[in-house]
Formats: C-alpha cells, structure tokens, sequence
C-alpha cells in the first residue's frame, strides 16, 4: 500500500461545511486540497488550499482536477456516480463509487443492509399512485414516503398517518419512493466509523440524536442506557457495512433504539454532522481520521476525551448569539462562512465539553 505522503494534494468534490471542514484538518496534517464545486458561494473554499468552480460533468475540467490530486474524496453523496466513476479511472478516490452508488439510494441502500444482516424498518417501494395504495396495504400507517434520492435534512418526506393521506403524499413526494413504516424507539444515534486503506476499522462512542423539523439538533455523549446497550450491535452492523463495500473513509450509519434491538435507518458515505463533538471531544476528529485513512496514514484515537460533550447546529439566526458562545468556558464555536442567513439552514455548530 502506498502512502499519501503530507505535502501531497486531495481532491474535495463539494464545497460545503463538511468540505470545509476536512480542508482544514488535511492542513493540520500538511496536506493541500483542491475543492472542485459548481457552487456560487463554496465555503470549503475558505479553508482549502485551491478551488475551481465548475460542473462535475465537465471531462475537461475533471482531467485537470485528476492531474493536480494525489487522492480524491467527496464532502456529500447528492453527486451523480458517474463523474465520480470516471475519476477513479484516472486518481484513487476515497470513499470508492460503489460506496456512493449505495448510499445515494435508498432501494438500493436497504436492500444492501437487508443483505449484510441489518434490520431496518419495515419498507416497501413505490412508483406509482397504485403502488402506494398497495404498499399501505402491506406496510400501514402510520408510515414515511421517501424519495428514493436526494433527501436530506427531513427534505423529500412527508408522513402518512392514515390511507386517507395518500393523495396528499404522492402530490408532495411523487415517484420513485419507498413507503416505510413507523418505528417505536426510544432513542435515535448513530455510529460514526473509519476504515482504513488496510481493512482497519475504528468507531467513534456513539451519540444521542435529537432532531428538530427532520434537522439534527442536538448530539450528546455518553449516550443513554438505552443507546449504550445496542452499542454494539449497531456498530458490528456498520463494520460489516464498510467491509462488504471496501469502504475507505468515514462511514456513518443512522439507528432508531428499539426494543428489538438497533433499526437501521440511513447511511452516509462521509463525515457526518452527528461526528462534529469529535473535534474537540475525541482524542483525533472525524475529519483527521477520514484524511489518515483516504491516504493510507494510521486511524487515530476514537476515545472521548472529557466527561461528556454536546454539540449543538446553529440553524439560521442560531448563529447570532455567537458573543455568547465565545464567551462561555469549555465551549467551542464553529461558523461555516456563510453569507446568508435562511430558516433551516446550518450556519455552524456550538461543542461543549463536561469536565
């Protein structure tokens, strides 16, 4: 295996706060990074050491982004595959498009962890208004209609509390989608791991999810009773997850607590908003360690490193108490850079630490 030597160049395909937010700590291990988005306003850009501001399906373009990196990762899974493919024909690129592929739909996404041994929650797919009305007829209500790509952020779902519903939901949802039922838990987390280049793999302690409008809210560390005891489980589930992709990265899967035991509910082939504690609360971040592993480096320490952390977004005007968070003892601010302030939007993250 060859190592991705410091002072070497990594792809960024995104220029989000998650770009953003490896840019930086690949310069803290001395690396460059060139982020490659069509965005007008990149705030990845601002911690990165280049950007260039173009389509992802511009082959001219990705010629010369593939020229100038030694490794390519990306910051987010609404991507088509297809670039990503033709990269990877030309630079290693980390997490590998398979990887991708499966995330990015959520047929396909369950079916894979059905296939692994993972239980999620009971689901059937739709792709037309007569599909609907059979999937409530096998799946019930109360349920979720999901699109099947590019949903995020409690965006492209809408609940189905009886079949009288169903008008409203396809209007709102439309097709392809999945229909998935309820789960009664007690509490949401996630498992937030790193493999390596090597087939290494470390998870990081896993946090309590607490969301708001489908937008995480708050993470806390050490989870309760209730997450702790399912611990396990759910992280054998996500390392057989990235084994059986030859995941290389940060790989974060989402759980409902229940008394059957962990329920999948999604995965992201990334860094994840509920690993943002990890910066200040673990011994090595998210984001270092997804850098040590894309480049062949050692994975570092998971381990929290204080009593207890929280982590808390910033959504819209949150961001505007910042005087507050700055002065506060063992709290640590993140803002994202970005210019305008709307409702549900991630303008940064506040981490506090328990002694």
């Amino acid at each position: 295996m060859t190592v991705i030597a410091p002072g070497s160049t990594i792809g960024i395909l995104g220029g989000g706060q998650l770009g953003r937010m490896i840019a930086s700590a690949a310069a803290d291990l001395g690396y460059r990074t060139h982020v490659l988005a069509p965005d007008r306003e990149s705030v990845a850009a601002q911690t990165a050491s280049s950007l260039t501001r173009a389509d992802y399906h511009n082959k001219v373009v990705l010629a010369d982004f593939a020229a100038q990196c030694d490794v390519v990762t990306y910051e987010f899974e609404n991507i088509s595959v297809t670039p990503v493919e033709w990269l990877a024909e030309r630079v290693p690129v980390y997490p590998s498009p398979r990887s991708l592929a499966v995330a990015q739909d959520r047929v396909r996404e369950k079916q894979f962890v059905e296939q692994v041994g993972g239980r999620p929650a009971r689901w059937q797919a739709v792709g037309s208004r007569e599909e609907l009305d059979a999937a409530i007829a096998t799946i019930g209500c109360p349920a979720v209609l999901k699109t099947t790509r590019f949903g995020y952020d409690g965006k492209g779902q809408t609940r189905l509390m009886s079949p009288a519903d169903a008008d409203a939901a396809w209007e709102a949802i439309g097709g392809p989608a999945i229909l998935e039922a309820f789960v009664a838990f007690t509490h949401e987390f996630s498992i937030v791991l790193v493999r390596g280049r090597d087939g290494t793999i470390t998870s990081y302690p896993p946090p309590w999810n607490e969301h708001r409008d489908g937008i995480l809210h708050r993470s806390t560390l050490p989870a309760p009773a209730e997450i702790a005891a399912q611990w396990t489980e759910a992280a054998a589930l996500t390392g057989r997850i990235a084994d059986a992709l030859d995941h290389v990265g940060v790989l974060t899967c989402e759980y409902f607590a229940s008394a059957e035991g962990p329920v999948f509910n999604e995965m992201a082939p990334r860094v994840h908003n509920s690993g943002h504690w990890t910066i200040e609360g673990a011994a090595t971040s998210q984001f270092a360690n997804h850098v040590r592993a894309i480049c062949g480096l050692p994975l570092g320490d998971t381990a929290l490193v204080a009593a207890g952390a929280e982590m808390e977004n910033l959504i819209g005007a949150d961001w505007e108490r910042w005087p507050d968070y700055v002065a506060a003892r063992d709290t640590y601010l993140h803002l994202y850079g970005k210019r305008e302030t709307r409702d549900g939007r991630k303008m940064g993250h506040v981490t506090r630490l328990t002694r």
